[in-house]
């Protein structure tokens, strides 16, 4: 019953600023034009190495195309909805947190509700655009357990980003702001994992299976859903599968927030 009351102020927060938001059309407009036209740049810049080397250990540009567009969707999907976490640094210092701690509600709920970033759809619809353009020149054999593990994959990895933003905003209980090193592993992962990891060295692969996850979110759904072998040895299960460590993760992070805000001890002011 909480968790249903919970959903229905968290659909009113965002029903609210969306409405907001919408007071301005024309900028609404040219923001998610200028995310599209911005990301589109960086897809440029993969079409300017295929075209130099071909392939990318053996893998196509449509299949690498195919992995951009669900990193992009699920980052857009996370960045649109964490906006309140993204920015709390700027909250402890100035002592605003302490008005939401006296707040009968979860104050990750209210943070979470605080903005959905609707610009952010620009990221969104080029993510998307690549996807569909990624698909139709492969041979995907479209079923219900593909297109279900390409939406599981994508929130999952939304869930995955929404979970390292968290973890930022939870650094901040303790440097008083967020750490911009982080947005090396957010920015950072997305850059990354829009590219099949085996292509980095084993070290630096590594880190996007067993630290910060990202891999499992993107690389091996992608496998399962181009039906290739994975050179690194894993099981088709695992592939389908591994797009619920995004979700483990972001529970897990919520609970080191939980911890951080027990031990939050006001700005003093």
């Amino acid at each position: 019953m909480n968790l249903i009351n919970n959903a229905y102020v968290y659909g009113r927060f965002l029903e609210i600023s969306i409405r907001s938001q919408m007071q301005y059309r024309v900028s609404f407009i040219m923001l998610s034009l200028g995310h599209l036209i911005s990301t589109g740049i960086e897809f440029i810049g993969m079409l300017v190495l295929f075209d130099r080397f071909g392939t990318l250990r053996d893998w196509e540009l449509s299949e690498v195309a195919f992995m951009y567009g669900v990193v992009n969707i699920a980052f857009s999907i996370s960045d649109a909805a964490t906006r309140g976490f993204d920015t709390f640094g700027t909250m402890v210092k100035s002592g605003d947190f302490d008005r939401l701690l006296t707040r009968p509600r979860s104050t990750a709920l209210q943070l979470a509700g605080q903005e959905l970033t609707l610009r952010r759809v620009g990221r969104l619809a080029q993510g998307l655009i690549i996807l569909i353009w990624a698909s139709s020149g492969l041979d995907i054999d479209w079923n219900a357990a593909r297109f279900g593990l390409l939406v599981f994959a994508v929130f999952g990895g939304a869930a995955l980003f929404a979970g390292l933003i968290v973890l930022q905003a939870t650094l901040a209980f303790w440097t008083t702001e967020t750490l911009e090193i982080m947005n090396a592993v957010t920015y950072g992962g997305v850059e990354t994992t829009q590219y099949p990891v085996v292509i980095y060295r084993a070290w630096f692969r590594d880190i996007f299976f067993y630290v910060i996850l990202l891999a499992t979110v993107s690389y091996f759904p992608t496998l399962a859903i181009l039906d290739r072998v994975d050179p690194l040895g894993t099981s088709v299960t695992f592939q389908y599968l591994s797009p619920l460590i995004g979700f483990v993760f972001l529970a897990v992070t919520l609970r080191v927030w939980q911890f951080g805000v027990r031990h939050y001890t006001s700005t003093g002011s």
